[in-house]
């Protein structure tokens, strides 16, 4: 019954997801010409409430359990697992105030209303995984983004999604580079659980009624230890958690 229900409530989803999306790709644009950077990262903010207010419409929950205080004054990088697509609206929102910039692969900066404009215009980096020399450039050249205008970036270092909830192995080589260029910034290991279960049946029915959670661990130092040390604290951290 719970599948049968889930068909006419993916198709409403799907609807208001990518109205969604239309309808915020000009309204990002006007943001971003007529009030800068600020106007621009308001409107992505709203956007993705927006998004998880879809989400709602299959029932799906959202719990995050957050219990540091965690300095605004100061660069984070959040590092987390990766699930599935909907992982990041939840990021994007509970971590608004860290101004949060993605590491994204190349193929997502064109084609996709909304989303592209702001992977390409927000702060965020684009990277070719298979052209390893220049995405490492493009990371260094990043963190000084980031050191330079006090935001934080968020890292999926098992590069594709699990579409079980097992964790894959971390890519090391991203992290260190953001660690030995940013030696004075917070990493934040994030848990993300359960949101591979929307794809369940694949991308079409979502499942209902999921529960996602998102644990934001305490925040480490990075100049605290040597960056293969504390890649390594980092999964272990992650890991530990996912159920």
């Amino acid at each position: 019954m719970k599948k049968v229900l889930s068909y006419p409530l993916t198709v409403i989803f799907y609807f208001f997801f990518f109205l969604t999306l239309l309808i915020f790709h000009p309204i990002q644009w006007i943001s971003l010409k007529l009030g800068g950077y600020q106007a621009h990262k308001k409107s992505v903010d709203i956007f993705n409430f927006f998004l998880l207010r879809c989400l709602n419409l299959l029932g799906t929950r959202f719990v995050v359990e957050n219990e540091h205080q965690i300095p605004v004054e100061r660069p984070c990088i959040f590092v987390a697992n990766h699930q599935g697509m909907y992982d990041i609206p939840p990021i994007v929102w509970y971590m608004r105030k860290h101004h949060p910039k993605f590491v994204s692969k190349k193929e997502l900066g064109k084609g996709i209303p909304s989303i592209s404009f702001n992977l390409r215009h927000g702060g965020s980096v684009l990277i070719d995984r298979k052209n390893r020399r220049e995405s490492l450039l493009k990371m260094a050249k990043f963190a000084k983004y980031l050191k330079k205008t006090n935001r934080s970036a968020v890292i999926f270092p098992e590069g594709t999604r699990s579409r079980t909830g097992k964790p894959k192995k971390f890519a090391a080589s991203g992290m260190q580079m953001l660690f030995k260029q940013m030696p004075h910034a917070l990493v934040v290991p994030i848990t993300i659980n359960n949101s591979w279960k929307l794809f369940r049946y694949g991308n079409f029915p979502l499942d209902i009624g999921v529960t996602m959670r998102m644990k934001v661990h305490e925040p480490i130092e990075i100049d605290s230890t040597d960056p293969e040390s504390l890649v390594a604290l980092v999964e272990r951290t992650i890991i530990t958690d996912i159920r």
